[in-house]
């Protein structure tokens, strides 16, 4: 799937190829860090493949938390109405104990290593943490995972040129 989306972006017009490395970075899984990645293997500048992916993978996260924190308005509603609960995934469960353990911060720090950015920052909306509070770690880490990745990835292209 890499391999198609660093042709993709290859194909792209050398003014449009940012736009391609902003599609990438949409797709959870790929994100910000193989967004980057993506960008500087196609032969985008460095700084603009970061801040492609960055832009990417943030937009595409603040749809995962305004969508998560709509359900939760609809559920909680439901639920003052009388509703049942329905019993958590063990999935779920875990992540609400990494959440409850390390919080808003480190769920969204550490969470990429596990999950995308967009599921964890969902999730933890739905748990009931702060949606600004998610956004603002998020975009954090979001950039954080991205220079980390734009560093490794030079690395790795000049060890190879």
């Amino acid at each position: 799937m890499q391999d198609a989306l660093v042709e993709f972006t290859q194909s792209l017009p050398l003014w449009l190829q940012w736009a391609g490395v902003m599609l990438a970075a949409a797709i959870p899984f790929i994100e910000s860090y193989f967004g980057t990645l993506i960008g500087a293997i196609a032969g985008v500048p460095l700084p603009i493949a970061v801040l492609a992916a960055v832009v990417g993978n943030v937009i595409s996260m603040l749809v995962f938390v305004f969508i998560a924190a709509a359900a939760r308005q609809k559920v909680l509603a439901r639920r003052g109405a009388g509703a049942a609960t329905d019993a958590p995934s063990p999935r779920r469960q875990r992540v609400k104990r990494l959440f409850d353990r390390f919080g808003v911060p480190g769920v969204s720090l550490l969470g990429q290593t596990v999950l995308p950015s967009q599921i964890t920052s969902g999730m933890m909306v739905s748990f009931g943490a702060s949606r600004n509070a998610v956004i603002v770690w998020q975009v954090i880490s979001i950039i954080i995972w991205a220079i980390v990745f734009a560093l490794i990835g030079q690395a790795g292209i000049a060890l190879f040129r």
